[in-house]
């Protein structure tokens, strides 16, 4: 028997109590039951997002669909949208934008860059007929963190104007608060910090991004925000839910609340902060630069002359571990230790020690035991405060 461990950042560990109750027997979707479920998930995810201002929508579908929906109900084809570009999911929302025929311009940086706010004030005061800025606040592919209060500072000086935030791997583990920062499109997937099962994406929609979406001639059906708006006034849902889900989320949110968005957020910056002591006590680089290391993962340089996919590979078959791998061009050359939503003490240095044994297998040379002592520092110095 071997036990098993998550570590990618995303899908991430499902706590037992949200298991357990979506194992609940099946219930109908048009019942006060069910209405009471969709109302709790849209209390709750108002709490998560920080917003009293924005409305929460809830989508069948993984964090692109939020993404898709975020430009089919914002914009007209043609229109001019900036897209903040410094990795995988940055160029997604490009893609889509593309293909809704949107005028896009792209502020691109390299994957171990973060976006420069001053590079978006200097291209709306050139263009301000700008009607977007998307921007991720949390890169999932290189663990880089965008300031995204600094750009919602910038952005809400023009009306017309709005900000749409990738917060997929953000939400739960970084500050993000919507209303405070004038963030008009937030997004988030069940998969990540909210601790579910992938299948559930959510929006907020701030009442510039509902004046955007009424001049809208975009082609939308299902993700058409309107639709879920009118329904939410019932408590219900246009279309089918994901009914086990929803019953998951409601659990998994209760237990947020529980723990408070301001633990939650500690408890991710200290296993954050373990992880990479850890790894950097192992003679390894870090990935992301300092000035902007996000909390939901750990990307790390793979070692001169060992095979980065035979690393994780390792790691997963012979000791249980699963991490990620890069992506695109950093394929191989970059690992990625997840530690996003439901995660403690334990899974870091579990996850450590099979780092350290994988590597001692493949010939790599460190100080055994390093790695555990710099991550235990961290989390015992924070336990004796």
């Amino acid at each position: 028997m071997q036990k098993k461990y998550l570590m990618t950042p995303g899908p991430t560990p499902v706590p037992p109590e949200v298991l357990l109750t979506q194992a609940r027997p099946m219930i109908h979707h048009r019942t006060p039951e069910f209405n009471a479920v969709v109302r709790n998930c849209v209390e709750g995810l108002k709490y998560v997002f920080q917003t009293e201002q924005s409305d929460v929508l809830l989508f069948c579908s993984s964090g692109t669909g939020a993404m898709e929906s975020s430009l089919a109900n914002c914009f007209c084809a043609g229109d001019e949208v900036l897209v903040c570009h410094n990795g995988k999911f940055g160029e997604r929302m490009v893609q889509i934008a593309v293909v809704y025929g949107l005028a896009v311009t792209v502020l691109e940086y390299g994957w171990q860059e973060v976006v420069d706010p001053a590079d978006i004030a200097a291209h709306l005061a050139a263009h301000p007929a700008t009607r977007g800025v998307v921007v991720t606040q949390s890169e999932t592919s290189s663990g880089v963190l965008n300031d995204v209060e600094a750009v919602g500072r910038i952005v809400k000086d023009y009306a017309d104007c709005v900000l749409i935030v990738d917060s997929i791997t953000g939400i739960g583990a970084v500050e993000c608060r919507t209303d405070a920062w004038g963030l008009d499109v937030v997004m988030t997937g069940s998969q990540k910090g909210l601790m579910l099962p992938p299948g559930l994406a959510a929006v907020t929609v701030s009442p510039k991004a509902w004046r955007a979406y009424e001049r809208s001639t975009l082609p939308k059906f299902y993700f058409d925000w309107k639709k879920y708006l009118k329904n939410l006034e019932k408590d219900t849902t246009p279309f089918t839910p994901a009914v086990s889900l929803m019953i998951g989320l409601d659990r998994s949110l209760k237990m947020m609340r529980e723990e408070g968005l301001d633990g939650i957020i500690a408890r991710h910056a200290r296993l954050a902060e373990a992880t990479r002591q850890g790894v950097e006590a192992l003679g390894l680089e870090l990935f992301a630069p300092v000035e902007g290391r996000g909390n939901a993962v750990t990307p790390v340089w793979v070692p001169d002359g060992i095979d980065g996919k035979e690393l994780v590979r390792i790691l997963k078959n012979r000791h249980g571990v699963t991490i990620a791998g890069g992506q695109d061009e950093y394929a191989g050359r970059i690992i990625r230790i997840g530690h996003l939503g439901y995660f403690g003490d334990f899974d870091i240095t579990t996850t450590l020690v099979a780092l350290e044994m994988t590597l001692s297998e493949l010939g790599y040379d460190f100080e055994p035991g390093a790695g555990i002592r710099a991550a235990e520092a961290v989390l015992m110095a924070e336990e004796e405060d």
